[in-house]
Parts: C-alpha cells; sequence; structure tokens
C-alpha cells in the first residue's frame, strides 16, 4: 500500500483561472507542491513569482536543474524528484546525467562549474556548518559573486520549500518507484519523469 497525500492536492481545472494559466500545466502530478499551495492562491501566485525571478537569472537552466534535482534528493522530495525542467533538457538535461547524480564527484558528464555548485548544494542540504572558505575559494573559481547570490537563493528556495513539500507527502500520481518506502533518488523514476515549463 502507497502512502496518500497528508493534504489536499488540487486538481489544475480547481486552481483560480489566473494561477492555472500561470502553471500552464495540465495533470496534478505536474503542478507538484503548487496543487498544495492553490490552497491559498495569494501564497500560490507569490511562490510563482519567485521561481519566475529566479529562473530569469543567470543560471543556465542544466546547471540549476542538476541542483534543485540534489536538494530534492537531500529532502526526499519525491514529488519535486519526479519532475524535470524542459528549459533544462533543451540545454542538455539527460536522465543518464540524472543518474549520474549518485554520485556527482565520479561523473564525467559534470563540468567543474556544475561540481562546485552540487557540493555548495549538498553541504547546504546537509551540512551546512561545514561550508569553509576553501568552498568558497572553489566556488570563485566558477561564480562571480552575484552568481553566488543566486545560486545561494535558489539552493534555499529549493531546501526550504521542497522540505515543506515532502512534508505533504504528495506522491499519489507519481511512478511506483518513487512511491516506495525508503530513500529515493531523482535516477528512480524509471521514465516516468514529467516535464514542467
Amino acid at each position: 500500500m502507497f502512502p496518500v497525500a497528508r493534504i489536499t492536492a488540487l486538481e489544475p481545472n480547481q486552481l483560480p483561472p489566473e494561477l492555472r494559466e500561470r502553471a500552464g500545466v495540465d495533470s496534478r502530478a505536474q503542478l507538484g507542491s503548487l496543487a498544495v499551495w492553490a490552497l491559498q492562491p495569494r501564497l500560490a501566485s507569490a511562490l510563482l513569482d519567485l521561481k519566475l525571478v529566479l529562473a530569469s537569472l543567470s543560471l543556465p537552466p542544466r546547471l540549476a536543474e542538476l541542483v534543485r534535482l540534489r536538494v530534492a534528493f537531500h529532502n526526499q522530495c519525491r514529488s519535486c524528484m519526479a519532475l524535470r525542467s524542459i528549459d533544462a533538457i533543451q540545454d542538455g538535461l539527460t536522465e543518464d546525467l540524472v543518474c549520474e547524480l549518485r554520485a556527482p564527484e565520479e561523473s564525467d558528464d559534470l563540468d567543474e562549474r556544475e561540481r562546485a555548485a552540487l557540493e555548495y548544494a549538498d553541504k547546504l542540504s546537509i551540512a551546512h556548518h561545514s561550508i569553509d572558505d576553501a568552498l568558497f575559494v572553489r566556488l570563485r573559481e566558477h561564480f562571480t559573486e552575484e552568481e553566488l547570490v543566486e545560486l545561494g537563493a535558489f539552493i534555499g528556495f529549493c531546501i526550504g520549500f521542497g522540505r515543506v513539500a515532502m512534508s505533504w507527502d504528495l506522491v499519489d500520481d507519481l511512478p511506483d518507484g518513487l512511491r516506495e518506502s525508503g530513500v529515493v533518488g531523482p535516477w528512480d523514476a524509471d521514465g516516468g519523469v514529467l516535464r514542467t515549463a
């Protein structure tokens, strides 16, 4: 028996019209946690505004999606792990690359900039007190200070909102590999990933 969401998740046709149009998806699974945030439309709208600002900054879509998926793994947010950004796919994200997030330090397909961003995401997610000057020396080799602010904001967004979404257990519409108990990763979706704008 698979778990059931702990809080009501709305269907796209139950969203206020403006919110439904902004979300631009046609299934509850594609909505992800927005299906619950929509119970408070002003919060959902503000969340979309923040996501839009973060998406409009300078981080490449592939890098941002790799970071998002790695944080989703640490959060064990299964609905977050099931989603893939169309922009990231167009920027070179593949499911093979997602599978390499199991051990990013061993991947031949990640560049040094992506590895540094993933290390920062890992440490912010699970050991933020271990962040030291050496990590920032490495990050500065690949990111400007403005980009570091952006990367930090993006990771913080993913950690915070992902942990809330994880607590809601929004797994009803996910592929079986992401619904089973125990630790899973975005690489366990078995082709059942959902594309979202």
